[in-house]
């Protein structure tokens, strides 16, 4: 396998380890792959982890464990560099190894051993009362790549979608849909400021005319507006008239249920059908798939929401005021506590989140990683301690912040039309720019750093686009394929120690640390490092493309080329895939 020579000089390194020091025979062993060509394949930095325990000089270490080191036929050299480093440089062979290694791996070269550890990444999420915006879609693209990533990487992963379907959210997207649905039967009611503004409400409400006529407008403004608070003047942005927003918000949600009855129901369903509809037709579009969707109303339907909050309190975590439940968050690191049940009876969305998490762990994920926007920062300590105080093990839950989005046309913050609010779509942006370059430039950096999505460089079919750079690799080797006619099985018979010059043997090295490429994007929470590794393996492939002809006269030394190009089409055509991007045969 690719990581054999890793290895064998990891079992080289112990046995001189056992010979220098074997008081320390248990020390870590730890190789790098240098960033400079010149400074060999592998780097260890045992001899100065060893310098302070032995107190010794950590070069004078080096070469001590350099003399014991076993000979392999795998080696080229080692030698002692900078401040105690072990640099080792590989044989050819060694090297063009992994030509032989890919093809016969294919699509599974780099593929993790099954390493039966259940991961549950939930991600999006986004309450199901609007169009998916560009910021729920850079946490769709990273949540899907993370979840193929540790795929990938031998975990069992559980994709899920948790349905804000019961809190108060849903309540306003039901009154919004309705009072414009009452519009078209003159029934006009001032429309709250704080209610959804977008055409798409619009649009539920015709639906809602045209399939049932009059049946939910028999009721007149009078009724509706009963005991509503007045609406302050909407240029009061003082916290006094924010309140009283939300209360005339409030009464106008209660007057709804009441005067609707039993229809509000269908009202309320409709919406979140019609909504939760639209998100799932554009996450599919974009390539985004869910093994779960779960529906935060089941937590109250199964009494787990009312059990968690019971078991907090039978653990002390709870305590009474002002006719309210508390958690003691502020134990746990949170700010302050937080309020589980009003003293109305009604549980807070913290504590159905509570619920929520405890499912998780009853559903026996080994890991379970939240992706949340960047500003639910402040959320982490207090749903860690929620688990913490439940008795579960807090470390299992890992969280994943991802920073909003910014788009950029012609160097200046775009704004796209849309018809869907003050915000731009995801549908919008895909449509402008392909879901292939949205999926690209979505994890191209960090989940926790800003995004600067440049449109036009996103849509321009040139060298500096790294999603079209990445690609075009992939197609170019598909065309030289094309041109030699030959069958691609042959090419596991092609002699790999013909591949001899720097660029051949720097792609070498760069498809043998794919799998590890993987492993450590897992282990990070870190899909971006993917992409990364492309665009170095596609720039080292046009590097190599434009310097040498492949299809030669000398049929070994072509065979030997058109297996390494190959070799490159199938870890690019892997890569793209766990980031949700198509492989082109032609561009």
């Amino acid at each position: 396998m690719s990581a054999e020579p890793k290895t064998l000089i990891a079992d080289l390194l112990r046995t001189a380890l056992k010979s220098v020091a074997p008081d320390h025979a248990d020390t870590p062993i730890h190789l790098e792959r240098p960033k400079q060509a010149g400074h060999g394949d592998f780097a260890s930095n045992l001899a100065m982890q060893l310098a302070k325990p032995m107190r010794r000089n950590p070069r004078e270490l080096a070469g001590l464990l350099m003399n014991e080191l076993p000979a392999s036929t795998m080696i080229a050299k080692v030698e002692v560099a900078g401040a105690g480093f072990i640099n080792f440089t590989l044989a050819t062979g060694a090297k063009t190894a992994v030509v032989r290694e890919v093809l016969a791996g294919g699509a599974d070269f780099g593929r993790g051993v099954a390493k039966n550890v259940k991961v549950q990444i939930e991600f999006v999420s986004a309450n199901p009362t609007g169009p998916l915006h560009v910021g729920h879609g850079r946490g769709a693209a990273y949540g899907a790549s993370l979840a193929s990533v540790f795929d990938f990487a031998g975990y069992t992963v559980a994709r899920e979608y948790y349905i804000n379907d019961a809190g108060r959210q849903m309540d306003i997207l039901a009154l919004s849909t309705w009072l414009r649905y009452l519009a078209f039967f003159g029934i006009e009611v001032p429309f709250p400021p704080n209610g959804y503004q977008g055409d798409y409400v619009i649009d539920m409400a015709r639906e809602m005319r045209d399939a049932h006529q009059d049946r939910f407008a028999r009721v007149s403004a009078a009724q509706l507006l009963a005991d509503t608070p007045g609406l302050p003047p909407a240029d009061r942005k003082d916290d006094e008239a924010k309140a009283i927003r939300e209360a005339h918000l409030d009464t106008l949600i209660e007057n709804a249920k009441r005067l609707l009855g039993e229809d509000y129901a269908w009202v309320h369903g409709f919406a979140l059908n019609e909504q939760l509809g639209d998100c799932r037709e554009d996450l599919e579009e974009f390539g985004v798939r869910f093994d779960k969707w779960f529906s935060e109303k089941s937590l109250f339907d199964t009494g787990l929401v009312e059990r968690a909050v019971a078991e907090l309190e039978s653990r002390g975590h709870i305590y009474l005021q002002d006719g309210a439940k508390w958690f003691r968050s502020s134990a746990f690191g949170d700010e302050k506590d937080r309020v589980v049940q009003r003293e109305n009876g009604l549980y807070t969305y913290f504590a159905s989140d509570i619920a929520y998490h405890l499912n998780k762990y009853e559903r026996g994920f080994d890991r379970i990683i939240d992706v949340w926007g960047a500003d639910h920062h402040g959320y982490i300590p207090r749903v860690k301690g929620a688990v913490q105080a439940l008795g579960l093990p807090p470390e299992r839950l890992e969280v994943a912040l991802v920073q909003f989005a910014v788009l950029y046309r012609n160097g200046q913050k775009a704004s796209m039309s849309t018809r869907s609010g003050d915000f731009v779509t995801l549908r919008d942006l895909r449509k402008e720019v392909g879901n292939d370059a949205c999926r690209f430039f979505y994890v191209l950096r960090k989940s926790d750093q800003h995004l600067d999505f440049d449109l036009d460089l996103a849509k321009s079919r040139s060298n500096e686009n790294p999603v079209f750079y990445v690609q075009y690799a992939h197609a170019r080797v598909c065309s030289v394929m094309q041109q030699w006619g030959g069958d691609s099985a042959d090419l596991l018979e092609a002699d790999p120690t013909r591949l001899a010059s720097e660029r051949e043997l720097a792609l070498c090295a760069l498809l043998g640390a794919f799998p590890e490429a993987v492993q450590n994007a897992a282990a990070d929470h870190a899909p971006h490092q993917i992409a990364f590794f492309l665009k170095d393996l596609a720039a080292e492939f046009h590097a190599w493309y434009n310097a040498e002809r492949m299809l030669v006269e000398d049929e070994a030394l072509r065979l030997a080329r058109l297996a390494l190009a190959d070799a490159v089409r199938t870890v690019l055509a892997s890569g793209l895939n766990m980031l949700g991007v198509s492989a082109p045969q032609e561009m």
